[in-house]
């Protein structure tokens, strides 16, 4: 896959979007990590919603010529973890995502703006 990693960011975001995932943050991890140079966090309702949109994000993006790394937790679901290499993507239930609250480990991380189209209407 040739694209940008802005563009690939603003894909996942929006099937996260599109399945109803919410509190949806990209973090600009580079030089901060030596695993991945972004993470993508996000929530859904309860286990079963998290895991579909998990897999809703593995389909999309195999589709688009994505090729994963790693996926972990697509069973389970409280946390899913999808590595696409550069990105690193977290779907968390909202008290797993308090639990290990990312967002506090990467504080010297940069907030990448996202694009994410509101006026599509979500599918469930």
């Amino acid at each position: 896959m040739s694209s940008t990693p802005l563009e690939a960011l603003n894909a996942i975001a929006q099937v996260i979007y599109d399945k109803k995932g919410f509190n949806i943050l990209a973090l600009d991890v580079m030089g901060l990590s030596s695993i991945t140079d972004f993470l993508l966090i996000a929530e859904g309702n309860i286990d079963r919603h998290v895991a579909s949109i998990g897999r809703a994000v593995v389909e999309e993006l195999r589709q688009k010529g994505y090729t994963f790394v790693h996926t972990e937790g697509l069973q389970s679901g409280d946390w899913v973890v999808l590595d696409i290499g550069g990105i690193m993507v977290h779907l968390f239930t909202p008290g797993q995502r308090e639990r290990y609250a990312l967002e506090r480990l990467w504080v010297d991380s940069k907030i990448v703006d996202l694009d994410i189209d509101v006026s599509k209407p979500a599918i469930g």
